[in-house]
């Protein structure tokens, strides 16, 4: 006689009782810590434009942070001052850096390098904080090239992390470290925004943005979070003016930690 197990009914009931695959993944994202450049030049892809003391201690601080995690991933922009931050994260968390070219900074092309007040003279400069969807940058890349490369790699490593997590085991979360209007491309994305609007989103240096991808619809957990005292995210002189700062600007800079 067949036992329970051996029936449909039994089949399916173990089949339900199996440990389910995670159906969902975290992205947390990290801009860079400060340097010399960040805020009043657009650095852009310029080599050797590395991590300054203020930066390091933004560093650390932010590895703090994310003590206690164990990402399934720590991926890294390939220029410096992302590479610098994320071995502060690995040093912490014992996770290797991985580096993804797809999470570089946007190619400003002639405008790298250049002051933001410069800049902001500049006819494209409008275009860039008004309609940035149809801005590319003279010798280098339109923005809505960056959101595409970028968007597309955390689709990958959605993907990738989800193929590779046990059944039973929690969702996995990585960690990417990137550059301000990267991030806010991702961002807005996630929250079904147009690329036009992507400049009413502000990320400082060092802070962390928490994404929930599910198999519906993303969640934004966390936006621009620094751990900083209420009064530190409040805007600064240049971004009370209404034009946002383009590369993501330094935040407050005289934030440490």
């Amino acid at each position: 006689m067949a036992t329970p197990a051996d029936t449909p009914a039994g089949t399916r009931a173990e089949t339900e009782d199996a440990p389910a695959a995670p159906e969902a993944v975290t992205l947390l994202l990290v801009r860079h810590g400060m340097t010399d450049s960040t805020g009043p030049r657009l650095a852009g892809r310029a080599p050797g434009v590395h991590l300054n003391d203020n930066g390091r201690i933004q560093a650390a601080h932010l590895a703090g942070r994310l003590e206690g995690l164990a990402p399934a991933a720590l991926v890294s922009s390939p220029l410096e001052r992302c590479q610098e931050t994320a071995e502060a994260v690995s040093e912490r968390l014992g996770t290797p850096v991985t580096t993804d070219e797809r999470f570089v900074e946007c190619d400003y092309g002639s405008w790298t390098g250049r002051s933001l007040t410069d800049l902001a003279a500049e006819p494209l400069w409008r275009v860039v904080q008004d309609h940035p969807s149809a801005a590319r940058f003279p010798g280098g890349e339109a923005l809505a090239t960056t959101s595409a490369r970028a968007v597309e790699a955390v689709r990958d490593w959605n993907g990738r992390l989800l193929e590779q997590a046990a059944p039973g085991t929690a969702p996995p979360v990585y960690v990417v470290c990137s550059h301000g209007d990267v991030i806010k491309a991702i961002i807005a994305d996630a929250l079904g925004l147009h690329l036009d609007l992507f400049q009413r989103l502000r990320v400082d240096p060092c802070s962390v943005t928490s994404i929930t991808y599910t198999r519906t619809r993303p969640f934004l957990n966390k936006l621009n979070d620094t751990g900083e005292p209420l009064a530190g995210a409040l805007p600064t002189a240049a971004e009370a003016k209404g034009d946002a700062a383009v590369g993501g600007g330094a935040g407050q800079a005289h934030r440490t930690g």
